[in-house]
């Protein structure tokens, strides 16, 4: 369904959004790194966060995914930008969804058997020219100082979400 969603992102906004299809989080099948991958994604593009589990039988893990406040702020960010593919390099991609705040929500996804090293410039993914930039992990929290690249090691089957501010802007609070 992700792939689908490609080319599309100018038919999503207020009143109208394009639907990936419900959560498969806590569905079983899955690892916990391919269901924060699953989330990361449906999250940028602004899906529906239709959750396709049992809730009455949910384990810990799996709420703690789909309570995650960070990207459930990106998925409803008043500015109703869906997220789009930047770029594939076969079986890595590198997604961005702008915020309203300046801010870009950055996904780096690995579809490989093996963790990949995965990258890309803030100005690809939409961020202006900065004397630097303020990167959140939105999965741990820990936000770091960073040059133009955006970049992390990214596990099989999974992704890694960011959210990406120039240096000096106001932060949202969530």
């Amino acid at each position: 369904m992700l792939d689908q969603q490609v080319g599309i992102e100018q038919h999503s906004g207020p009143n109208g959004w394009n639907d990936p299809d419900m959560l498969e989080v806590g569905n079983g099948g899955m690892s916990d790194t391919e269901y924060r991958a699953h989330f990361s994604l449906w999250a940028l593009l602004n899906a529906p966060l239709l959750a396709g589990n049992d809730l009455r039988a949910m384990d810990q893990s799996t709420k703690d995914i789909l309570l995650n406040p960070e990207l459930i702020a990106v998925n409803q960010d008043w500015g109703g930008k869906q997220g789009y593919r930047v770029r594939d390099d076969g079986e890595t991609e590198v997604w961005a969804k702008p915020v309203s705040d300046g801010s870009v929500a950055v996904v780096l996804f690995n579809r490989t058997g093996e963790d990949q090293d995965v990258r890309a410039e803030a100005g690809e993914v939409g961020l202006p020219g900065a004397a630097g930039y303020r990167s959140r992990d939105l999965w741990t929290g820990a936000e770091t100082s960073i040059g133009s690249e955006i970049r992390a090691s990214v596990p099989s089957h999974g992704a890694v979400a960011y959210r990406v501010w120039p240096n000096g802007s106001a932060k949202e609070e969530l």
